[in-house]
């Protein structure tokens, strides 16, 4: 199989279903090696859209969402749904096209320093430089994009470790045994061990290891400690963000366990429409004033930001 297909095989192993693009050269082959395994590749106008899209599965699913984006523009294009990704704490995965490895830095079509541009903007930022290598970094994305505080990954790939090995050989081609000059045999000699790195190991297909990562356990001295003023509160206030919602399995525990506490709360984000339009613990208006008044208030997966002002509604007793 060639890099594009290698690709491909890790997506479906992670049960990915939606592959969000603009179409580009130097990501063809990811593209038609998720086509041919089922996995739906959807066409977008604008990189940053794919971004965007790939965010909103992230926190419909719970499982990593999954874009490819040609190299140069493609990648540039797509910062502000990153840094969107990042500030929402969405598990998305950025797959980005790069310039052939030995043209790398040397003026080729679309090439841009990538990794210096999304360095601030990611959890794990990775160029992969041989075939063998793009099955265990993508493995790495899948499981850095979701542990701890789920955020944006990107996984650099140059366009020649997504073809066929024999069409990348041609590609470096030099004279194909007519080279005369000292400086032609030199660089015959060098693209021929240049691209015998690139290969090594190609034979041999990685297994993929699908590795499930868990959200982090919280601490039970202070769930303790919570549950212990909630029980000496006189007007608790609970208040649930998008980051309750992140593990998409457990939804209906986050529901049953609203209505066991029986406080009234406020949702934000995804969270809304958590306990449906008419409960009687759901709160919509005054909420600085119910801030204000409450005696315990509990942020469950909602920062202590602007939205909030900083906290300085909350009360200081």
């Amino acid at each position: 199989m060639h890099g594009g297909d290698r690709i491909a095989e890790v997506l479906l192993a992670h049960s990915v279903r939606f592959l969000f693009t603009l179409c580009g050269g130097h990501i063809s082959p990811i593209l038609t090696g998720a086509k041919n395994r089922g996995i739906r590749i959807i066409d977008v106008r604008d990189e940053a859209t794919a971004v965007f899209a790939a965010d909103a599965v992230a926190r419909l699913s719970g499982r990593p969402g999954v874009t490819a984006v040609t190299a140069g523009p493609g990648v540039t294009n797509t910062i502000t749904a990153v840094k969107n990704a990042q500030l929402a704490q969405s598990p998305v995965i950025i797959l980005g096209g790069a310039a052939p490895t030995a043209l790398k830095g040397r003026g080729a079509l679309q090439d841009i320093d990538q990794l210096a541009l999304f360095k601030p903007h990611v959890k794990l930022n990775r160029a992969v430089r041989r075939l063998t290598d793009l099955v265990p970094a993508l493995e790495e994305a899948f499981e850095t994009s979701q542990r701890g505080v789920p955020g944006p990954v990107f996984v650099e790939i140059p366009v020649d470790l997504l073809y066929d090995e024999s069409v990348v050989r041609k590609w470096y081609d030099v004279g194909a045994g007519k080279e005369t000059t000292l400086t032609e045999r030199l660089l015959k000699l060098y693209l021929e061990r240049h691209l015998n790195r690139l290969f090594a190991g190609s034979a041999e297909i990685t297994p993929i290891k699908h590795r499930s990562v868990e959200p982090p356990a919280p601490s039970m001295s202070c769930v303790r400690r919570a549950a212990k003023r909630l029980q000496r509160a006189k007007r608790p206030l609970l208040l649930i963000g998008s980051q309750a919602m992140l593990v998409a399995r457990e939804i209906e525990e986050v529901v049953k366990a609203v209505k066991e506490l029986g406080v009234p709360c406020y949702l934000s984000g995804v969270a809304r429409g958590l306990l449906g339009s008419d409960h009687p613990f759901q709160l919509r208006h005054k909420r600085r004033q119910a801030l204000k008044e409450s005696d315990l208030v509990i942020l469950a997966g909602v920062p202590c930001d602007f939205r909030l002002d900083y906290g300085r509604h909350l009360r200081r007793s």
